[in-house]
């Protein structure tokens, strides 16, 4: 019989982020698969109390913690001890993690540490006949690949915005701390503080609603037979504000820098989605002054609502790609969205 463990850390109030909570509905899902099998919950943190109730119903077998001031900023040292004092407290054979920065950057060497493997970007995991597969994403999300492993113990890192989150059921739990103590030489990395954009100047939001995607069309001649891209930077900046959303971008229009041409100068490469870029997870995705052609779409895969702006009715968004196609000027369309956006916001 396997022993589970799903492992995670607490945020700065002691509760659980969304991702851990998306990776405990998993481990839930495993558990029942293989005949109702046992699982056992491993909190890190400052504090893991709150967290810890806040799943309490969850139908854990046990509640575990590693708490304390050393345990609270992200740091390799602290991190590993304390998921490998977790793992082996409880024998676990697979050891289930949401793919955080944080357990990401810990992960193989926790597996050196306990003699097992690791998978990460882990989209699903299923079991048959007490046999138990991980599916993932390969080649840009293309391909889609089902393995399994006999090593244990086995970590899965499941990948965040991949599966829904887990029903809170809050209580009061029982945990059981278990002692770490890291050695000075494990925490010599300090962090002194947080830097982050200011909230209108932050274009990539993963927890927004609405994935808005420039394409090239931003900056070539408009229907006077001039490019207008300051007002395109305005009208994109307005619909991230008003909006809330997180801004994507075609290859193209990232690479028009180095050709030479006008471009929009919030992007940056780390905007990019498709096959050269990130396969982002939002409910709805806007495409506008894009051609549509698959390197670009293969990013939308998980996307669950697409729409698009193009002035041609036969371009590569109405072939199937998208939803809902609006055949209009995206500079006009966007002026009378941001309009109303902006009235909501009021």
């Amino acid at each position: 019989m396997e022993s589970i463990l799903f492992l995670a850390h607490t945020e700065a109030d002691g509760s659980l982020g969304k991702a851990a909570l998306e990776t405990l509905g998993t481990v839930r899902t495993l558990a029942a698969a293989l005949g109702g099998a046992k699982f056992t919950v491993g909190l890190a943190g400052v504090q893991v109390q709150p967290g810890a109730d806040l799943i309490a119903g969850c139908g854990a077998a046990e509640f575990l913690g590693v708490a304390g001031p050393e345990f609270g900023p992200s740091r390799y040292g602290t991190d590993a001890a304390a998921a490998e004092a977790l793992c082996r407290a409880v024998q676990a054979t697979i050891v289930v993690i949401p793919a955080t920065s944080r357990w990401s950057r810990v992960s193989a060497g926790l597996a050196q540490r306990l003699g097992g493997r690791v998978d990460t970007h882990v989209t699903g995991i299923t079991a048959a006949g007490g046999t138990v597969s991980v599916s993932r994403w390969y080649y840009r999300q293309r391909m889609e690949g089902l393995l399994s492993r006999a090593q244990r113990p086995w970590l899965i890192l499941v990948e965040p915005g991949s599966q829904p989150l887990a029903p809170v059921q809050p209580g009061t739990a029982a945990v059981r701390v278990i002692p770490v103590t890291v050695a000075e030489s494990g925490q010599r990395t300090t962090v002194l503080g947080l830097r982050q954009p200011a909230g209108d100047a932050q274009t990539i939001r993963p927890e927004a609603d609405l994935l808005f995607v420039a394409g090239a069309g931003w900056t070539k001649k408009q229907a006077d037979g001039q490019p207008h891209v300051r007002e395109a930077e305005r009208l994109i900046l307005d619909c991230l504000k008003f909006g809330r959303a997180s801004l994507g971008s075609s290859k193209s229009l990232v690479d028009l820098g180095g050709e030479g041409q006008a471009v929009l100068s919030f992007l940056t490469h780390l905007n990019q989605i498709g096959q050269t870029g990130a396969t982002p997870r939002h409910p709805k995705g806007l495409a506008t002054c894009c051609h549509g052609e698959e390197p670009h779409t293969v990013g939308w895969r998980f996307v669950n609502e697409r729409r698009a702006i193009n002035t041609d009715p036969n371009c590569g968004w109405a072939r199937g790609k998208a939803d809902v196609l609006y055949v209009a000027d995206a500079f006009a369309v966007m002026t009378r969205v941001n309009q109303l956006l902006a009235q909501g916001a009021a």
